[in-house]
């Protein structure tokens, strides 16, 4: 028995980001993504994770397929991403992500699943595994609640 297609999807890219070099201006432009993405992703009923490390951006970004299609557009023409590259896009069952829009940075509290992911040197070749961005992506979301004390999602 074939299994019953969804419209849920979810879809893993990554990009090289045109941000500036100095600190506060990119974290000003990290602000504009994080609350343009945001808005944009509540009203299209879209859950994601971005992963920023160094100039390189990665991201699982869920939803139905019509309202993720037209984000992945967004991002394309976005001219502070470049290199827009697909790893991943299937059909999903539920969804993973709790937040419409989510960002991972590389800083002391995070050092250690970056690491353990090992994402840069993939991204740097151009290679990235879609398993590294979502692993990532899920361990992050997993450390985060558990600092607030949540133990298990119910999505």
């Amino acid at each position: 028995m074939r299994a019953k297609r969804t419209s849920l999807v979810h879809l893993i890219y990554f990009s090289r980001l045109n941000l500036s070099s100095d600190p506060q201006l990119r974290a000003s432009q990290l602000g504009d993504i994080t609350r343009q993405a945001q808005k944009k992703n509540e009203f299209a009923v879209i859950t994601s994770f971005l992963l920023i490390e160094q100039n390189f951006a990665a991201q699982v970004i869920e939803g139905e397929r019509t309202s993720i299609q037209e984000a992945f557009n967004r991002i394309v023409e976005d001219q502070r991403h470049r290199d827009v590259q697909i790893c991943e896009w299937r059909e999903i069952a539920k969804r993973e992500f709790v937040h419409s829009f989510k960002t991972g940075l590389r800083n002391t509290a995070t050092e250690t699943l970056f690491n353990k992911a090992n994402l840069l040197p993939m991204l740097q070749r151009g290679t990235p595994k879609a398993s590294a961005i979502h692993g990532l992506a899920i361990g992050l979301q997993a450390d985060a609640m558990s600092k607030q004390g949540i133990d298990h999602l119910f999505i």
